[in-house]
């Protein structure tokens, strides 16, 4: 026993080592990139298939080959990722969602390109580099973490790392090469992902596939380890690989049996679910796709074109028509992700998962073996397959709740691993399971029809999810989920709503594909495969439906008509590209067709020319009439740099409230904040602060930067939780509602650095706020239109591009569309000219007047006297002076107050 022991944890120790090594490779190259490198399972298969290449088809040493491999070429393939892929990404402000999309092309290129060049066949015959002694394997990646340790702690070059990793721009400044240290970090990350390949290919199955895969498996090291420390990556997979090793010893009896194999094959999987699911996240950072810009609209008459093409296949016949019914199929899973990813904003890595299940869940109820349920015909198998499926949703809607960014990308694809390694990939579930399709479609003409009207039922379901309140809702939460939660929007109810819907889609999808194929065919759903599917997606425009049914036609059309592996080198490389065109290929293709396209420059006509003779002639005497004059409706224009011509209404054409309904001021509850504590890690925010903001004033909060301003101000909005006291409005105790709970009971909120949503225009920016807030009012979209002067061609427009002045007061009214009876602003000068800054003050007075209660957080004193009925003034997180603006603000410049820190 104590022979079989030993002999088990050296087995255990040979793959930790491996999967040692793979967490060193991720945690150098995130800690010098801040990229979670998705493609380092991809480069340690082209290495492994390399090295064969060499040794085995070209009969190269082996010591020649290996140097060749992990010297040269697996470092030179880390920079040439750097220096043309990420470092561009990095110039342009390093955008979490493009650098994991372009990570995940890399995937994409490396596995399709593999595909190519070697085939889809697995091979058996990879040379052994080191002996399956594990004490060498071991050695290596021991004195490997020591050196990388050493390097990062103790050198000059760890020191400039760990500054480029907290700050580029600041690092850069400071003298620091950046693009030298991120190269050398990727140089490094490919030389162990090199190794990692080199080392397993032995003994696993080396395909373009299965290798990334299992290589990817193992990032669970590095997401215990907090992508930061090299010795607990290296210990935790040691521990995890003798652990699997060991498990292998166990035979209990019973159903237990193959649920304990499952996981002693799967620990890795487990370990990753885990540490994606469970342990605190990293990489918080918005989810994709942040989109930046206005929505690129649909080609005149594209639907038509894609109906023609889509009717087509009906008059193919043979392996033509039997290739096509899966195109449809495939469109309805894709369009899971136009929901979830283009239209929720949400990353979701896990949808092959879900479209797998549908395929399952026919397959059993078709056939009868669904535990508790008697066999039913094919359709109505596929209905409730997708009712079955749909909740199933949950497993990545809930971590989606409080995860975002790459915490998110982790725990949907740990999730997509779980169910084809534990459902999938076990026999119990899939043995003998075969799949017909349902009565009178039988041939593959009438399938197709079939296929066509429920793509039909799917895209009018979509179209359902992107249109109207929740469209607008998704949208907005994409587009800036903290404003989206003060804007009313129930973030978490609608995260959830985006995954179950997504999930049923894929499952509708993931059925009729395996109907299409008359067989559950486990590869088909495999986690590599959804990657593929995201990236075909994201490169073609995540929030366009024909974006997805082209990318079905694509990826199934290349596959079909050539090589495999075609496919996906082509999305790979589109991926690698969605930095610079984040909009899609035909937003690139409209881009440089405008560039092309000859400019003439305009020539005046004999009147014109006589026209500006004398406006010359008058120019001295006009200079003055270029600032209207309070009450004028003059306007100006303003050429955005997309080249339109952008209406920026006067701020003295803002109007102000008439007299309103509202009830009577001293009927308004007041919000009122006792015995404030908060605290970040050591520091006191705030330590014991009492504030009332009392309906038909308007309360300022002033103070230096560090004084609680803005711990107090998100402690009232919602979205920061005192350790003590409470928040109360009115009589109603709301230390704990959520920001859209409290916007939903009349507290509204805006931004310092401002949240609008930029896809859309700015009168759905207010319908937003309208649609959500407290009251259902049908003219409150209109009347918050026409209170900051945005009712004319402006409203049509969409946000993105619009001048900062107008975003501001975009955002004033969604805030006020929702009828708030508290208004609470954060710096709302920020960013508006003297003449803007005084128009707005008039609208807040007026608001104040009609019974609003105001806080105002705010730098500019002259605002504040000129504004505040009632000022607070903070220092070290306590209100040190409070009372009327005259008098607070004179006071401001005493010996008490000036101690204080103001």
């Amino acid at each position: 026993m104590s022979s079989l022991t030993y002999d088990l944890t050296l087995a255990g120790l040979s793959v930790g080592s491996a999967a040692a090594l793979t967490g060193i490779g991720l945690i150098v190259t995130y800690r010098a990139t801040g990229v979670l490198n998705f493609a380092h399972g991809a480069i340690a298969m082209v290495c492994a298939y390399v090295l064969r290449q060499c040794v085995v088809e070209w009969g190269w040493p082996l010591w020649w080959g290996a140097t060749v491999t992990l010297v040269v070429l697996a470092p030179a393939l880390g920079v040439v990722l750097e220096r043309f892929v990420f470092r561009p990404l990095a110039i342009l402000g390093g955008d979490p969602a493009q650098t994991l999309v372009a990570s995940i092309g890399v995937f994409v290129l490396l596995v399709g390109g593999a595909a190519l060049v070697w085939g889809q066949g697995a091979r058996d015959d990879a040379p052994e580099l080191v002996s399956a002694d594990p004490w060498g394997q071991l050695a290596v990646v021991v004195v490997l973490a020591a050196g990388v340790g050493t390097v990062i702690r103790w050198t000059r070059f760890g020191r400039e790392l760990r500054a480029v990793v907290d700050d580029r721009r600041l690092a850069v400044l400071g003298g620091i090469d950046a693009d030298r240290v991120a190269a050398a970090g990727w140089a490094f990350g490919a030389f162990t992902a090199g190794l990692t390949g080199v080392l397993l290919a032995p003994y696993v199955r080396l395909d373009p596939y299965g290798l990334p895969l299992l290589v990817m498996e193992v990032v669970a090291v590095a997401v215990a380890a907090r992508m930061r420390s090299l010795a607990v990556a290296v210990v935790v997979a040691l521990g995890i690989g003798v652990a699997q090793s060991q498990l292998t010893r166990l035979h209990p009896s019973g159903w237990s049996e193959q649920l304990l194999q499952a996981v002693g094959a799967n620990l890795f999987v487990v370990a990753l679910l885990v540490a994606a699911l469970v342990l605190p996240r990293i990489g918080t950072r918005d989810a994709l796709p942040r989109t930046a810009t206005a929505r690129v609209s649909t080609p005149p008459g594209a639907w038509i074109v894609a109906a023609v093409l889509f009717l087509l296949p009906l008059g193919f016949a043979g392996s033509d028509l039997h290739t096509s019914v899966q195109v449809p199929a495939l469109g309805v899973v894709l369009l899971s992700l136009v929901v979830v990813t283009g239209r929720g904003g949400q990353l979701s890595l896990g949808q092959a998962a879900y479209a797998g299940l549908g395929a399952l869940f026919t397959a059993l109820l078709a056939a009868g073996r669904f535990p508790g349920l008697p066999r039913l015909p094919e359709l109505a198998a596929l209905a409730l397959a997708v009712v079955l499926v749909a909740p199933l949703g949950l497993l990545t809607g809930w971590p989606a709740i409080s995860r975002q960014g790459l915490a998110l990308a982790l725990a949907t694809f740990a999730v997509g691993v779980g169910v084809s390694r534990f459902v999938f990939a076990q026999p119990y579930a899939t043995s003998g399971l075969s799949l017909d399709r349902p009565a009178g479609f039988d041939g593959d003409r009438a399938y197709y029809v079939l296929e066509l009207a429920l793509l039909a039922a799917a895209l009018l379901a979509t179209r359902a999810l992107r249109r109207g309140r929740t469209g607008r809702a998704l949208a907005a939460m994409r587009d800036h989920e903290s404003g989206a939660s003060a804007a009313g929007v129930s973030v978490p109810s609608l995260k959830l709503l985006a995954f179950v819907s997504g999930a049923a889609l894929a499952a509708l999808g993931g059925g009729m594909l395996g109907m299409g194929l008359r067989a559950f065919d486990p590869g088909a759903y495999d986690p590599v495969r959804g990657l593929l599917w995201f990236a075909a997606v994201v490169v073609l425009g995540a929030d366009s439906t024909l974006g997805a049914l082209a990318a079905a036609a694509l990826l199934v059309g290349l596959d079909a008509g050539a090589r495999g592996g075609v496919a996906a080198a082509l999305i790979g490389v589109l991926a690698v590209l969605v930095g610079r065109f984040p909009g899609g290929p035909y937003e690139a293709l409209r881009t440089a067709a405008g560039r092309l396209r000859p400019r003439r420059e305009a020539t005046l006509t004999a009147m014109g020319v006589r026209v500006r003779a004398r406006v010359r002639s008058v120019g001295p005497q006009a200079d003055d009439s270029r600032t209207p004059a309070p009450g004028t409706a003059a306007s100006a224009t303003l050429t955005t740099p997309d080249s339109r011509i952008v209406p920026t209404l006067p701020t003295a054409s803002i109007s102000t409230p008439a007299v309103s309904t509202r009830s009577p001021v001293l009927s308004a509850p007041t919000l009122s904040a006792r015995a404030l504590h908060a605290r970040y890690g050591g520091f006191t925010a705030l330590d014991g602060v009492d504030l009332d903001v009392r309906p038909g004033q308007v309360t300022a909060v002033v103070g230096p930067n560090g004084a609680g301003k803005s711990t107090l101000f998100h402690c009232l909005a919602g979205t920061v939780r005192p350790t003590r006291g409470e928040v109360r409005f009115g009589g109603l105790d709301i230390t704990r509602l959520a920001a859209h709970a409290r916007t939903r009971l009349g507290i509204a909120r805006t931004f310092q650095q401002l949240a609008v949503f930029p896809s859309l225009t700015v009168a759905e920016n207010v319908r937003v706020g309208a649609e959500q807030g407290r009251l259902a009012d049908p003219d409150a979209v209109e009347r918050a239109l026409r209170l900051f002067g945005l009712d004319g061609p402006v409203r049509a427009l969409p946000a993105a591009g619009l001048p900062t002045g107008t975003l501001r007061r975009v955002e004033l009214a969604r805030a006020l569309a929702g009828s708030p009876r508290v208004l609470l602003l954060d710096e709302p000068a920020a960013g508006l000219d003297d003449a803007e800054v005084a128009a707005m003050a008039r609208v807040l007075k007026a608001l104040a007047a009609d019974g609003t209660a105001l806080l105002v957080v705010e730098h500019d004193l002259d605002l504040v006297a000129d504004l505040a009925d009632v000022v607070h003034v903070m220092a070290a997180g306590r209100i040190v002076a409070s009372g009327p603006a005259d008098h607070v603000l004179e006071t401001l410049g005493t010996p008490g107050i000036r101690e204080a820190g103001v």
